[in-house]
């Protein structure tokens, strides 16, 4: 497995980022840019490309509803120009209270969204001129539906890579069914590993059944606070605040997809009670409403020989890529908890 982390989008990215060439001596291998409604990733992802040389960058995520596939197909092949083939294209649905909310567009048919973007993705990176059928996305666009002047074009520049890996976030089963045939990549959020092959082995098997094998083995990133010694117990309700936001207010009360996961994984109850604490402004007490046995499932904090169970449970899983956040409160300790990890998974 492989180390990467996440870089916060609410800090001095500038600073992050000095922070982040510390890490990549340190053993981290690929970070990623988010974007939520914050600044864009795009421009971020070009400065992290500029101030690196061998780290992999990679999106994490843009969304498929807020940029066309073919403007998505260029941003990707111009970070992955800028940084000399080092970039990966994370894409997601997001939901539908940032889609409709923040960007005014319908949040409507996600997964048939998701294969046009990365069919037209993949067609402007072989440098073709860009014609599909749609439905979502058919170009050039017909004369019915506008001007009738347009015609298929192919990209000026030549990528630096026709294949610029893809990966997705995906934790329903046809998303995760979809991700598995057709991306590079695989971005669940909250893996419980004891839980995984429950939750999503049918959907992987039957993704995979039609998978080319052209696009390799289903590279697996899964998230994790990070925090090994013997007196770290304590830092595990660090990991508490983004579990009760995501459960308890990523979302509608009847469309929350992270609250799902949670039922899915057991704790249908316990996500119930989390949304009706976070959507009432009780934010501490559903932080201290999150599970315990869920906190540690998706965490790798606790004695090295804790973290080494814990690793093996990835591994049986199937995770490739353990992109980390270190919970400790200085950037030294921070370091030292992933060189830790590099040399346990070395």
């Amino acid at each position: 497995m492989r180390i990467g982390m996440t870089l916060d989008y609410s800090g001095d990215f500038i600073e992050t980022v000095r922070a982040v060439r510390d890490f990549e001596t340190a053993g981290v291998e690929i970070a990623f840019v988010p974007e939520a409604y914050s600044f864009d990733a795009v421009s971020r992802l070009g400065y992290l490309a500029a101030r690196t040389e061998r780290l992999e960058i990679a999106s994490g995520i843009l969304p498929v509803f807020t940029r066309t596939p073919s403007l998505l197909a260029m941003t990707a092949a111009g970070l992955d120009d800028l940084s000399g083939g080092r970039f990966t294209l994370g894409l997601g649905a997001s939901g539908p209270q940032v889609i409709e909310g923040f960007h005014g567009v319908p949040y409507d048919t996600p997964l048939s969204r998701t294969r046009e973007v990365v069919e037209i993705c993949r067609q402007v990176w072989r440098g073709e001129p860009v014609v599909h059928p749609g439905p979502k996305y058919p170009l050039p666009l017909p004369a019915e539906r506008g001007t009738g002047l347009g015609k298929p074009l192919k990209l000026l520049n030549k990528p630096v890579r026709s294949r610029i890996p893809i990966t997705l976030a995906a934790i329903g089963p046809k998303n995760v069914e979809l991700t598995a045939e057709l991306a590079e990549g695989w971005l669940p959020v909250f893996f419980h590993p004891g839980k995984a092959a429950e939750v999503w082995g049918a959907a992987l098997t039957a993704g995979l059944a039609r998978r080319d094998a052209a696009l390799g083995t289903l590279d697996i990133t899964v998230t994790a606070p990070l925090a090994v010694g013997d007196d770290v117990e304590h830092l595990l309700d660090r990991a508490r605040p983004q579990l009760a936001l995501y459960i308890g207010g990523m979302g509608a009360r009847n469309k929350n997809f992270y609250a799902r996961l949670a039922g899915r994984y057991g704790y249908e109850r316990e996500a119930a009670h989390i949304q009706d604490l976070y959507l009432s402004g009780k934010k501490q007490e559903a932080e201290a409403a999150v599970p315990e046995g869920l906190l540690r499932a998706i965490s790798l904090v606790g004695t090295k020989e804790q973290i080494a169970g814990q690793l093996d449970a990835f591994a049986a899983a199937g995770v490739t890529t353990l992109c980390v956040k270190p919970l400790a409160g200085t950037h030294r300790e921070r370091l030292h908890a992933v060189e830790r990890l590099r040399d346990m998974l070395s």
